[in-house]
């Protein structure tokens, strides 16, 4: 019954036919629920939402990605998203009493959840991507093509809903550590390696078990590595822990948390990084960090998750997992990138 009365409720023409007029005075709600790597993408476009109009912005999020936008300087307010019925009337009332003008929906392909809150909460704008569920929304922008466009791109077409202009060079995921994780990372890094070289950090973890290239995989990549005069730094999930100790000494694992953030500072410490986690990439394109990525591709002409505005070579495959990915397919395309920024000689190795 509640899904007819929502969906009832989305075909009410309340809205306005005129664009919102966003400044310092606006309150609007971003929603982005799900993972991580959904919750970085859609970062470009609230960080300059924020710089552009000073506009005051909240974010609903859940708890697999909040604590993405928790520390953000250009957020005013982060709202976790709890499942149930309750939480359409909580929010909104929230919506009512706060006095948000524009309500923005940024995911990419449809949530039944964010379609039926958006119909649900009375707001005067309600913008979003054009896709089958465009009824829900008082103003909408074209989805451009996803095999043609990167998602950042695809999401930054709503900035022409609010507005403003704004220059490639500008654009970049917006996440910002705590100064603490900061710390922490610099300083393990600079106890573990006290002789400052190149550092490649290896990321073997990734949302799914498909990701996941092989022990001996990157076992033979470290040796590989060895030959250069580098210093490397080996990263993983709790899940993937045992794994890590069996590619790499111990004492060149970076320390495995929990903590998002922990594992987002390390990152940032880079010189390069090698991954299968778009998560992780993300984080290396907020400093332009080189990337080598290894892309599962199956089923689907979307654009792959590269890292936006950062040099970035990678591996794609269109089976369902890393599992035929070989060795030298790899090497043969990663130590050319590599060279590359380690200026390119061959002298660089021992």
């Amino acid at each position: 019954m509640l899904m007819f009365f929502l969906l009832s409720i989305s075909t009410r023409k309340t809205f306005s036919n005129n664009l919102p007029i966003i400044k310092k005075e606006s309150k609007i709600l971003f929603i982005r629920l799900n993972r991580i790597g959904d919750a970085l993408v859609s970062t470009p476009l609230i960080d300059l939402t924020k710089k552009k109009t000073d506009c005051t912005v909240y974010v609903l999020a859940d708890r697999k990605n909040f604590f993405v936008f928790e520390n953000n300087p250009n957020i005013d307010k982060v709202i976790i998203f709890e499942k149930g019925i309750k939480t359409f009337f909580t929010l909104k009332r929230f919506v009512k009493e706060t006095g948000i003008d524009v309500i923005v929906d940024l995911h990419d392909d449809i949530s039944t959840t964010v379609s039926f809150l958006i119909a649900f909460i009375r707001c005067k704008y309600k913008l979003g991507l054009q896709k089958s569920n465009y009824r829900i929304y008082s103003h909408t922008v074209p989805r451009i093509n996803s095999s043609e466009y990167h998602i950042i791109e695809r999401l930054l077409e709503m900035s022409r809903l609010f507005g403003f202009s704004y220059l490639k060079d500008e654009v970049q995921v917006g996440y910002y550590p705590k100064e603490e994780n900061v710390l922490f990372a610099k300083e393990f890094i600079s106890r573990t390696f006290p002789e400052r070289k190149f550092l490649i950090g290896i990321n073997i973890s990734a949302g799914s078990d498909a990701r996941f290239w092989g022990i001996k995989n990157f076992n033979l990549l470290v040796n590989e590595l060895k030959k250069y005069n580098v210093n490397i730094l080996l990263f993983a999930d709790n899940k993937d822990s045992d794994k890590a100790a069996s590619i790499i000494n111990g004492q060149y694992i970076y320390p495995v948390s929990k903590e998002f953030d922990k594992f987002a500072a390390g990152i940032l410490e880079l010189d390069l990084l090698f991954s299968p986690d778009t998560s992780a990439i993300h984080i290396a394109s907020i400093k332009r960090i080189p990337v080598f990525g290894l892309y599962v591709k199956f089923r689907t002409e979307d654009m792959i998750w590269s890292p936006y505005n950062t040099d970035f070579e990678a591996i794609i495959t269109e089976d369902p997992s890393l599992e035929h990915v070989s060795f030298d397919e790899v090497i043969n395309k990663f130590i050319p990138f590599l060279e590359k920024h380690l200026n390119g000689k061959r002298s660089s190795k021992l």
